[in-house]
């Protein structure tokens, strides 16, 4: 795209954004781009793990690895892998229960301000022990939902930082709000207002 066509996008786009706030724009992310957020903010361990107890060196320890985001109706399911070692620590050894269930968490997103964030955990599977489910209930209730949030402002920036090298133009966000947030298919679609500027 020429110069002179990349400047009559951008000043479309402004128009839109800023000569008709009724109309939103739209923000489309994927169920990968999500999954590559929590992946990021929380399963940072060896190995992509989340330690909820102990450590990769010691004997007796509970993580969790390999989240799986899916979409279902109007909420987002994420299944997590718990490998757990319970018991006594012996000669680098854990005497106890070997156990490795799959839970799940539900959440439904929302928009606040610039972030799309989600809310209103539901617990779709844990396991059968009441020490494990100790550890687990916090992390899928708490940590999962808050580890998926994303800045819808700030993606857009790092999407723009290059527009000078590309265009000879320096495209920068100057607001955005967030109206809505639902789920299509395998996206999740902001509808956004804002502004930009062109330099």
């Amino acid at each position: 795209m020429n110069r002179l066509k990349f400047a009559a996008a951008i000043f479309c786009l402004l128009f839109a954004c800023l000569a008709a706030p009724a109309r939103a724009a739209e923000l489309r992310v994927s169920r990968e781009a999500l999954q590559r957020t929590l992946e990021k903010q929380l399963f940072t361990g060896p190995n992509g793990r989340f330690y909820l107890k102990g450590s990769p060196v010691t004997a007796c320890s509970v993580y969790v690895e390999k989240p799986q985001i899916t979409f279902a109706g109007d909420r987002i399911v994420v299944e997590v892998k718990t490998h757990a070692h319970i018991g006594t620590p012996v000669h680098g050894l854990c005497i106890g229960l070997a156990l490795s269930p799959t839970s799940a968490v539900s959440v439904t997103p929302q928009g606040e301000g610039e972030t799309i964030g989600f809310r209103d955990a539901r617990i779709e599977r844990i396991s059968d022990r009441r020490e494990l489910n100790f550890l687990l209930t916090p992390f899928l209730s708490r940590d999962v939902p808050s580890s998926m949030s994303v800045n819808a402002a700030d993606l857009l920036r790092k999407a723009l930082a290059g527009s000078t090298a590309t265009s000879g133009y320096k495209v920068t966000l100057d607001r955005l709000k967030i109206h809505s947030v639902q789920i299509e298919g395998d996206d999740i679609v902001v509808d956004v207002d804002g502004g930009l500027s062109v330099q």
